[in-house]
């Protein structure tokens, strides 16, 4: 099992293996890595439209076994690819069909006509012929106590595509800046890291769009925090960032500003109230950390941040007294009620902003 980057290295390097699984909740990854597959099977696409056939994943066992033992005759190849098969999920009935659990199985009672049927599937992937490939695609998490898992993993290979996390972009970012021939100098670093922390989820595939309007925008290789704001602007988590750094820096007429775009591009109160709550409790958060002697980098961890933007907030935190950020997350829940009963809108977040830059 392999996580992402290791995967398309070793993809890169040994010769294409007879038999994949790419699983994991990155839909990107997963897609990413199907797509340098069959480019490594087929070159330039050569051969892969008469070589390639999709498979549901509920097909019979012996279905997929005829299948993939079904010789080509105008091409040296053939790929079956097989979307979410059981095989790799985890049973219903909560019983895991590892080695002991099969072996007290087979002591116990005859296996019915489906786990006969795919042992010998299994048998075949132990044992490919040399003009067959099959990948295995299984969003979301596989369970590797299947013996369908520890088979592929043993005799070819297995993707763990791990959604990514805000604090775990720092990999990405530098594999992404490699392939498009960039360098972020450490504002523009520190910018986009910020912008990545107001993110509830990242989008791969979004941000991968935006790294390729960043590569076409400007021929210079140092990118700095200027054109990738340009760049990144109309993305929401970016004003965002840009809001809370003017909070952070205690600039009211900017964060007014800031805040009011924000409200007048459709970004709902709700929202701004969730960023909001969650940038005064990181401000508190590394407050009382840092009274406890975790400092500069080592916020990171502790904070579930990438360490740069922890270390920021750590040394904006010492511009606000523990007794105004009580407050401020006093107003905050205030707000939140009246937002929540209809007795309140984006005016009570100015209230909040102006009380927090005062």
């Amino acid at each position: 099992m392999l996580k992402y980057g290791p995967f398309m290295a070793a993809l890169r390097k040994e010769s294409p293996k007879h038999v994949y699984l790419l699983t994991g909740e990155e839909h990107h990854y997963i897609e990413k890595a199907k797509a340098a597959i069959l480019e490594r099977l087929f070159p330039a696409g050569e051969g892969m439209r008469d070589a390639l056939e999709e498979a549901p994943g509920d097909l019979d066992g012996d279905a997929l076994i005829a299948l993939l033992e079904t010789v080509p005759f105008f091409v040296p190849k053939h790929v079956v690819l097989v979307q979410e098969s059981p095989m790799f999920r985890e049973k219903k009935s909560g019983a895991a069909d590892g080695e002991e659990a099969e072996e007290k199985a087979a002591k116990g009672k005859k296996k019915d006509g489906r786990d006969k049927k795919e042992e010998r599937l299994l048998h075949l992937l132990a044992d490919m012929p040399d003009y067959a490939h099959v990948i295995f695609v299984c969003s979301g998490k596989a369970d590797k106590r299947r013996k369908a898992y520890k088979t592929v993993e043993a005799v070819g290979a297995v993707l763990d595509a791990d959604a990514v996390r805000p604090w775990e972009i720092g990999d990405w970012l530098a594999g992404k800046l490699a392939e498009i021939h960039k360098v972020f100098d450490r504002e523009a670093h520190e910018y986009f890291m910020g912008a990545v922390s107001m993110m509830h989820e990242v989008s791969l595939a979004h941000l991968d769009k935006e790294f390729e309007k960043l590569a076409l925008y400007t021929e210079e290789k140092r990118i700095g925090k200027k054109e990738l704001a340009e760049v990144f602007s109309g993305l929401p988590e970016v004003s965002s960032f840009a809001m809370m750094d003017a909070v952070s820096e205690k600039d009211l007429k900017k964060a007014l500003t800031l805040l009011r775009r924000q409200t007048s591009n459709g970004v709902y109160a709700p929202v701004l109230l969730a960023l909001m709550v969650r940038h005064v409790r990181q401000l508190w958060q590394a407050k009382l950390l840092m009274t406890q002697g975790v400092r500069g980098k080592a916020l990171g961890p502790a904070m579930k941040l990438n360490p740069f933007i922890a270390e920021k907030i750590g040394r904006a935190s010492t511009k606000f007294p523990e007794p105004l950020l009580k407050q401020a997350m006093l107003a905050l829940i205030d707000a939140d009620y009246l937002l929540k009963t209809g007795r309140g809108g984006a005016e009570l977040l100015e209230h909040v902003v102006i009380s927090l830059c005062g």
